[in-house]
């Protein structure tokens, strides 16, 4: 019997513990085991790596996609067919997807397809994405990870802009991913933990007041003397417009975002007259697997063990979820929710958990225990040792 995997959408810092997990799971129950590289486009191209016998245990400590990412949506019948010529003359029986909302439509659509032909292919959804915007799972593994390094970064910006802002910057903005809920923006407030986070959040699920916003900013500023901001890119004005549209769409149809930070900034310069500084982490918050959550690793390599495991038991067009039993002490169990639930949902950051430009107790309640604990890769030459895979590169 033969399996594939491949990777979808932005990735993550533990994506490939995902990966490890399901690569070492198939193995050890006998399965020959490839991997599409580059996601469905590689399937599409037939560029898939035999793994057996590959050195995989570094993946649990690398981030980003070892095996290539793609942004693909499947819109025609042509495709799904060739992807099905490709699963019959490598004798495919089990397909794992790792990928967020859209990516889950693309498991769906193969798994209605398998159902159709009456094929013995089993398809099972593997979550991830630092957006945390999986519908019917506690969250998602990508999220504690990118979470704490968005907290960590805007603590330790905030220390540095309270020891310059006498006669320096006086606002400090960083701008956050997340381009509809506000889970990886709020974030920003779990400094307030350990006594410094951001003074303010913008959230994605706010419509945007300016004048509210300055007014806070000014208060801010009188208060302290200095005033730290995380900005989701996806905040819009009460027209629905966003604040920071590019002015076009990405490979999945979404309205390409950017800049907001620089936006934000600029009102404040000129409205109040103040001196602001702006951080994009961009991919460094998706891929900082240096400071990464070990809940967040082991829970990603969990849904990996879990997805062979239902896959063996015949199981097909589900995703695994993530059931959250208590906080404390934090407990989870792997279950499962259909794929069309998934696809292309999106769960958007409660209103309990944000009030105003701040996180609320309850937010902490529920992050707290994802960030929670460390588990360092191996360093050598100083640096860290991540693990490559030399034929996801030309």
């Amino acid at each position: 019997m033969k399996v594939l995997y491949a990777q979808s959408g932005g990735v993550t810092s533990v994506i490939n513990a995902s990966a490890y997990g399901i690569l070492d799971e198939a193995q050890k129950a006998g399965l020959e085991v490839y991997v599409g590289i580059h996601g469905i486009s590689g399937v599409l191209k037939e560029n898939l790596l035999k793994i057996n016998g590959k050195s995989i245990d570094g993946l649990k400590y690398t981030p980003s996609a070892a095996f290539g990412s793609c942004r693909r949506k499947l819109k025609s019948q042509e495709d799904i067919n060739k992807l099905f010529e490709i699963f019959e003359k490598y004798e495919i029986e089990y397909f794992f997807y790792n990928g967020g909302n859209d990516s889950m439509d693309t498991a769906w659509k193969l798994y209605t397809e398998a159902k159709k032909r009456n094929t013995p292919l089993k398809v099972i959804g593997v979550p991830k994405t630092i957006d945390n915007d999986l519908p019917y799972t506690d969250h998602c593994p990508g999220y504690g990870s990118a979470a704490k390094y968005v907290a960590i970064a805007i603590m330790e910006a905030t220390l540095d802009l309270r020891s310059m802002y006498v006669d320096s910057t006086r606002v400090f903005v960083m701008e956050i991913m997340g381009r509809h809920a506000g889970w990886l923006v709020a974030a920003a407030g779990l400094g307030w933990l350990n006594g410094i986070g951001a003074d303010i959040i913008l959230f994605p699920e706010v419509p945007f007041n300016k004048e509210k916003f300055l007014d806070k900013v000014d208060e801010t500023i009188r208060k302290k003397g200095y005033c730290s901001i995380a900005v989701s890119e996806g905040i819009r004005y009460p027209d629905g417009f966003f604040v920071a549209d590019m002015g076009y769409t990405d490979s999945f149809g979404n309205r390409q975002l950017g800049g907001v930070g620089f936006t934000i900034a600029g009102m404040i310069r000129s409205e109040l007259s103040l001196k602001t500084h702006v951080a994009i982490p961009d991919y460094l918050q998706r891929s900082g697997r240096h400071i990464a959550s070990r809940t967040d690793i082991e829970e990603a390599e969990g849904v990996g063990r879990q997805a062979v495991k239902l896959a063996l038991d015949g199981i097909s067009g589900v995703m695994v979820t993530i059931n959250r039993i208590s906080d404390n002490p934090y407990k989870i169990e792997y279950s499962t929710i259909e794929l069309n639930k998934v696809a292309d949902k999106t769960k958007y950051l409660p209103e309990e958990f944000h009030k105003d430009f701040e996180v609320t107790e309850k937010y902490f309640k529920y992050a707290k225990p994802l960030i929670e604990g460390e588990l360092f890769p191996e360093f050598k030459n100083g640096l860290p040792n991540y693990t490559i895979f030399k034929e996801v590169d030309g």
